[in-house]
């Protein structure tokens, strides 16, 4: 009697995770699936034409379609179901666990070799409608790498991972993994923090302990040698964000971050509500080294951001 009830149950609940499922997808019909499709088609190529093209005028210009673009197939009722899966090269698009919004961003790289980053949050909304929080590259402006802004002073990255930090009774916040590009000489990666109040999206958190210091951080920046790979990812095992070691070539190079390169050990960040908790010699579950000859430029690697390898 009891395995029956327990059959029973198991198939209610089973029909009922389906029929949740078949609901969501009701709401994307074939008519708006069809034109986002046509969009997504359009966009993957004025995103090629942002990466490849050499002059920096016609980047923006290609850029500048794209995001046009990008908005008004975003208009389409119900868009925030639609995965855009062949901009994944280009364009990141991170969606929360709870499904409440996701975070798009990308880049323009320029002949000088610096880059600007475009990004926005789209919110899920009940009805379907666009409800968006345009994110605003300010880095230029940003004396102090450690300040907390917001989505019009945005600290740009093309982020590759978002990890949930959640506590009963306690407003979520989420950890973005990103990749900053900067110049021709030193590349810098990000540990961002992401947080909503009200209609407003805030950027860093003092939630980083520091080794030796008495106060948090609000963010976490890298920066090393171009020519150089660095892995920055997240161990789900371990519930640890796990990143190399950064040092200088020789001693005397101390400081200058143009002459900073890996060296073979791995630190990290222990996640547990309300901060992070910094770990010397930590041991990388992945093995990122088949990775390493992508390392060069963003063009050859977009399948890193992925994993977390640059």
């Amino acid at each position: 009697m009891q395995r029956e009830f327990l059959k029973t149950l198991f198939l209610v609940l089973m029909l009922g995770l389906v029929n949740g499922r078949l609901n969501a997808q009701v709401l994307l019909t074939s008519e708006n699936l069809n034109q986002l499709n046509i969009a997504q088609d359009s966009l993957s190529t004025y995103s090629d034409s942002t990466i490849t093209v050499k002059d920096d005028v016609d980047r923006m210009a290609y850029n500048t379609m794209f995001v046009k673009k990008l908005i008004s197939a975003l208009k389409t009722p119900n868009s925030f179901q639609f995965d855009f899966d062949s901009l994944a090269n280009n364009i990141s698009f991170l969606k929360s666990p709870n499904q409440s919004f996701r975070i798009i961003s990308w880049y323009t790289p320029f002949t000088d070799g610096s880059y600007k980053f475009y990004g926005t949050i789209q919110m899920a909304t009940k009805d379907g409608s666009l409800k968006l929080i345009p994110l605003n590259d300010d880095t230029q402006n940003i004396v102090d790498d450690n300040s907390i802004t917001n989505q019009k002073k945005w600290y740009g990255a093309r982020y590759y991972e978002m990890i949930p930090v959640t506590y009963p009774g306690k407003n979520p916040y989420y950890i973005l993994l990103g990749w900053k590009g900067n110049n021709e000489k030193t590349t810098k990666k990000v540990i961002e923090v992401l947080s909503f109040e009200k209609d407003q999206a805030f950027f860093g958190k003092s939630v980083f302990e520091i080794k030796k210091k008495a106060t948090n951080k609000n963010r976490i920046v890298f920066e090393y040698n171009k020519k150089n790979s660095m892995t920055l990812t997240f161990d789900k095992q371990a519930n640890m964000i796990v990143f190399d070691h950064l040092a200088p070539y020789e001693s005397n190079m101390e400081g200058n971050l143009e002459y900073y390169v890996s060296d073979s050990s791995f630190d990290g960040y222990s996640i547990s509500y309300p901060r992070l908790y910094f770990k010397e010699n930590v041991e990388l579950r992945n093995d990122a080294s088949s990775l390493d000859e992508l390392y060069s430029t963003p063009r050859k690697a977009t399948t890193l951001f992925q994993k977390g390898k640059h």
